[in-house]
């Protein structure tokens, strides 16, 4: 019997139930564990998903948590190249979209989509994977 686990660092919320919603991201048939995107653009957030929230110097508040999955997961998706990083101004722009709809203020959404435009470019990036840590070591 295997006396090791295997897992990732950096996640602080786990989703409790399955989101869904429409994007404007189109053609593509993607089915990962926790990750379901159809052709029409429908994207499935399954629960379990787990993700670290809002990066950088910010707080997690309730207008963010909703946002920062999607967005989270968009990222996700350039980093498996399972859709191209140019899908990233818009995976930007829609979390702004989405955080103001939630009730954030326009400053702190402009601040929010300025500092993930200006600096989270890395985070879509294949090179980005998350590790897999094996313990005992």
């Amino acid at each position: 019997m295997d006396k090791t686990i295997k897992y990732r660092e950096g996640m602080k919320y786990q989703l409790a139930e399955t989101y869904t919603l429409k994007i404007d991201i189109l053609g593509y048939d993607i089915y990962e564990e926790f990750i379901i995107l159809t052709k029409d653009g429908l994207l499935s957030i399954i629960s379990g998903y787990a993700w670290d929230g809002a990066s950088g110097p910010t707080l997690d508040t309730p207008d963010t948590m909703r946002g920062s999955v999607v967005h989270d997961v968009l990222y996700q998706l350039m980093r498996l190249e399972l859709i191209p990083e140019s899908y990233r101004e818009y995976a930007d722009d829609l979390l702004k979209e989405i955080c103001m709809e939630d009730g954030m203020p326009e400053f702190r959404a402009d601040y929010w989509h300025f500092g993930v435009s200006t600096f989270a470019g890395s985070a879509a990036s294949p090179e980005q994977r998350k590790k897999v840590i094996t313990a005992p070591g």
